[in-house]
């Protein structure tokens, strides 16, 4: 009888080592994630990184998905250059194991990069592309966790010139199609609200190190607000000639103007009191989602992300999860027409999401923030 109970117990116990061994063996789901590891925006590629890394963990750390298959994150530089960004997204399509792509930072990066996927049926979610027409050209399997432009430009337009009671703007951009198409949103929104003049509109060079030029030509218009709707490289540098040359109307940078390389690159005494017109950053979000995603970040990382466009990375990888986990598929047309169909007000890090029949995520708001004296960041309530 011992003899049978031992033999029995060895059973039991090289069952479970079987089945422990089984679920190890598992293939992972392998997604892939294009952003800005190296070059001008590479802290904006490495928080996605490591905004993506967070939500993997909180979703493996769960048991998974598919019963069991851990998620796997295959990494690719596109160094947020457009040529760049096309030959990253040819790589992941052209790994068989890669399901889906996160892609990417940047409207000029992410056109050709998501040409490519839709011409190989992969699935792509942009995390900080916001130009409008990226969504406007019929696309089937482009996404976005991210909000659009024009949302952006009515704000500034609407809430923002009448919070300062200005009457006199000005508008600089960097011809970039991100910059020029909000810079182009903000315009006509103010030209349709009718309540302030809009004294000056040019652009820049980006990656020069000298912008007084056209700064002293935007000073001769003597604006209250300046809007700048180009990237932090350059914002930096903008806001300190500006007021070294005597301009003392209010900055307000748009969405990729301002974060903590802003802030290094300004000064901390230039950018305290500046502006930015802003999605939601990720210290404001109360939600279940939100607040284990800030547990796990900052254990790791000892702060939390200074910009939002990194956490809609994480976003993304969430709602990529859902829906392959909820499908049982890995298929493309099955991932979209759930992503499209089905999945409404999925609790996400940054709130609810679903998408439209274009990609665009539903609900997106715009908030206006500034730099306090610190270098944190603070709501303006209006």
């Amino acid at each position: 009888m011992k003899r049978i109970k031992n033999i029995f117990i060895v059973l039991v116990i090289v069952t479970l080592c079987l089945s422990v061994n089984a679920l190890a063996q598992k293939d992972p789901v392998v997604i892939g994630l294009q952003g800005p590891l190296t070059g001008s925006a590479a802290v904006e590629g490495e928080m996605a990184k490591q905004c993506v890394e967070t939500a993997a963990l909180m979703i493996n750390e769960k048991g998974g998905i598919l019963d069991g298959r851990m998620i796997e994150i295959e990494l690719v530089d596109d160094a947020a250059q457009p040529r760049a960004g096309a030959l990253a997204a040819m790589k992941l399509v052209s790994m068989r194991e890669v399901v889906a792509s996160i892609a990417t930072y940047g409207s000029s990066v992410t056109q050709p990069a998501s040409d490519i996927y839709e011409k190989f049926n992969k699935v792509n979610i942009a995390y900080g592309a916001t130009v409008t027409g990226l969504s406007e050209r019929g696309l089937n399997y482009f996404f976005r966790t991210c909000g659009r432009t024009d949302t952006q430009g009515i704000f500034f337009a609407e809430e923002v010139v009448p919070y300062f009671g200005a009457s006199r703007v000005a508008i600089l951009h960097d011809n970039t199609s991100f910059a020029l198409g909000l810079a182009e949103e903000a315009r006509k929104a103010l030209l349709d609200a009718g309540e302030a003049e809009l004294v000056y509109f040019d652009a820049i060079t980006p990656g020069e190190s000298d912008y007084t030029v056209p700064l002293t030509r935007l000073r001769e218009t003597n604006p209250e607000v300046f809007y700048f709707t180009g990237y932090f490289s350059e914002a930096g540098l903008i806001i300190r000639q500006a007021r070294e040359i005597g301009i003392d109307a209010v900055f307000v940078g748009g969405d990729a103007a301002i974060n903590e390389d802003f802030i290094r690159i300004a000064g901390l005494e230039y950018a305290a009191g500046c502006y930015m017109t802003q999605e939601a950053l990720i210290q404001y979000f109360t939600n279940p989602e939100a607040m284990e995603f800030k547990e796990k970040y900052q254990a790791t990382y000892g702060t939390l992300p200074s910009s939002p466009w990194s956490v809609y990375a994480g976003d993304a990888l969430m709602v990529l999860a859902e829906a392959i986990d909820k499908t049982g598929s890995t298929d493309s047309d099955v991932l979209v027409d759930y992503l499209k169909n089905e999945m409404e007000e999925f609790p996400s890090i940054t709130g609810p999401i679903g998408f439209d029949e274009k990609g665009d995520r539903v609900g997106t708001g715009i908030n206006l923030y500034v730099v306090n004296d610190d270098g944190s960041y603070s709501i303006v309530e209006r």
